[in-house]
This record gives C-alpha cells, sequence and structure tokens, in this order.
C-alpha cells in the first residue's frame, strides 16, 4: 500500500497493526481517488465538482445503508460499518477536494487554517476512531499535529504548488514581508523572502509542538506511529532551515540518515512546550 502518495495520510504501514490494514486501505483509496478527481488529469472544474457530487452520494448511500459494489465504496462501506465510524470526516475531505478545484489564493491564515481543517484534520480522526482513542482532547491535539503537517507539506512545496497556479501562503502575510507573486514566480531568494519563511516555519514547528504530546499519551502502536509522524514533519522544517529557506530550488527530503535521526528522536521524545525545542 503505498501510503507516502497521498500526502494527508500519516499512516506508516509497518507499524499498523494486520487487523486495522483493511480499513485503513479503505480509508486511503477513497481519499486518494477523490483527491486526483480534484487535482490530476484534464477534466474541467465543472467535471471534477460533478464527479466529487458522485462521490458525495455514495457517500450518502452508506448513510442509508444501501449496497453499492462500485469502488471505492463497497470497502469503505464495509469499514465504516465493522468500525463504526462517522461519515462527516469523509464528507469533510470531499468539501477540500472541491475548495482544491475553485480555490488557488488564500487571503487570510484563518482561511488556510479552514482549509485544514477539512483536508487534512479528518484523517488524524478517522485513524483516532479506528484505534478507539476519539475523546476530544486527542482529537484536538490531533488536529494539530495534522494541520502542522498539512502546512509543513506547502512550505515545503511552494515551487510545486506554483507550478499548478496554486500559492498556499495567505495573502496577508504575502503583504507584511513584502513578498510578491513575481517573487515567487522567479523563484527570488530575497531578505524579504526568508523573513516571510522564518516566520511561517517557527509557525508550523509550535502548532505541532502543541499537539505532539498525543504521540506520549496514545499507548502501543498508535502512539509511535504519532511520534515519528511528529519527528518526520519537524525534520521537514529543519531541513528548510538549512537550505537558508530557499525552497524554489531545494525541495526539503527526508533521506535514510534523517529517518535514523527520527527514530533515534521518536524513541527518546520528550516534549517541552517551546517552539524552539528539539525534540529528543
Amino acid at each position: 500500500m503505498p501510503v507516502e502518495h497521498y500526502e494527508n495520510f500519516p499512516v506508516a504501514s509497518l507499524l499498523l497493526p494486520a487487523r486495522l490494514r483493511p480499513a485503513v486501505e479503505a480509508i486511503y483509496a477513497f481519499a486518494r481517488s477523490a483527491d486526483d478527481i480534484a487535482d490530476e488529469g484534464h477534466a474541467s472544474p465543472g467535471e471534477r465538482l460533478q464527479a466529487l457530487d458522485r462521490y458525495e452520494a455514495g457517500l450518502d448511500d452508506i448513510a442509508a445503508g444501501r449496497t453499492t459494489g462500485t469502488p471505492p465504496f463497497a470497502a469503505l462501506a464495509r469499514t465504516v460499518q465493522a468500525h463504526a465510524l462517522p461519515l462527516q470526516p469523509l464528507r469533510d475531505l470531499l468539501s477540500a477536494f472541491r475548495q482544491d478545484v475553485v480555490t488557488v489564493r488564500y487571503a487570510r491564515y484563518a482561511d488556510l487554517l479552514d482549509y485544514c481543517a477539512r483536508s487534512a484534520n479528518p484523517v488524524g480522526r478517522l485513524m483516532l476512531h479506528l484505534y478507539g482513542n476519539a475523546s476530544e482532547e486527542n482529537c484536538r491535539q490531533s488536529d494539530a499535529v495534522c494541520t502542522a503537517l498539512q502546512l509543513i507539506n506547502f512550505w515545503q512545496d511552494v515551487a510545486v504548488d506554483w507550478g499548478k497556479r496554486r500559492i498556499y501562503l495567505p495573502q496577508e502575510d504575502l503583504d507584511r514581508f513584502g513578498v510578491t507573486e513575481d517573487d515567487i514566480g522567479g523563484g527570488k531568494l530575497s531578505d524579504a523572502w526568508q523573513a516571510l519563511m522564518r516566520f511561517e516555519v517557527e509557525r508550523a514547528r509550535a502548532l505541532m509542538l502543541s499537539g505532539a504530546g498525543l504521540a506520549l499519551r496514545l499507548p502501543g502502536r498508535i502512539g509511535w506511529e504519532l511520534r515519528l509522524v511528529v519527528q518526520g514533519g519537524l525534520r521537514i522544517l529543519e531541513r528548510i532551515e538549512a537550505a537558508d529557506h530557499d525552497v524554489f530550488r531545494h525541495r526539503p527530503q527526508l533521506r535514510a540518515r534523517d529517518w535514523a535521526l527520527i527514530c533515534w528522536r521518536a524513541v527518546c521524545m520528550k516534549i517541552r512546550l517551546s517552539p524552539k525545542t528539539q525534540l529528543g
């Protein structure tokens, strides 16, 4: 299962209990295929939205107990029933995918957080439900981790997203630091750009650390999974910093030695609630 193909799906398959693998695969297949409808190929925006509406209708069928043999809904229906999963996180994902079709700029950070609440946070909540740990506090901290992961993905993929004519950096932040869209398009590594990225990196780090305690509180495999997720996200931020925030020419990627460090930090993980604190 190539889970890493869907960037909002923080699941390490090696740590996943065998009993949950079919459920995770079913959720992943739904999310991946719906995301591809919104993002891949050459369909028009109207065609994409119509296809996503059909996915919404598929969730309606599951809610009504109507049988469907159409992929990915047959496996998803079995998973929802077997694990008593809520459908709202899946509907939230579809809402975010629809937004991807029509929205390519974000005026405010609050607007970006609203998008992340529907594009990233539902995955964490579904995983908590699968593990039977979906308390209110756990969901709150999971949301912080998942949103931070989404932001980190945006910051490392500024150049990739520009190729799709998208900018996830909030316009209010661009204005604050004096960075223009032409600067992004030209890959201009200016003092203004570096100041902007330092601000965004610190904000994502602080958000990650605000939810990181969940990784120490959850038992067993899910706790270890989340430790790796947290440490992986923080390592990407370090990679951005090490490249002097030049994500135009140096897209941060985790290599073998990074994963060795991530695993070590996960084993030794201690949380100190400071944005500049190293974990481990």
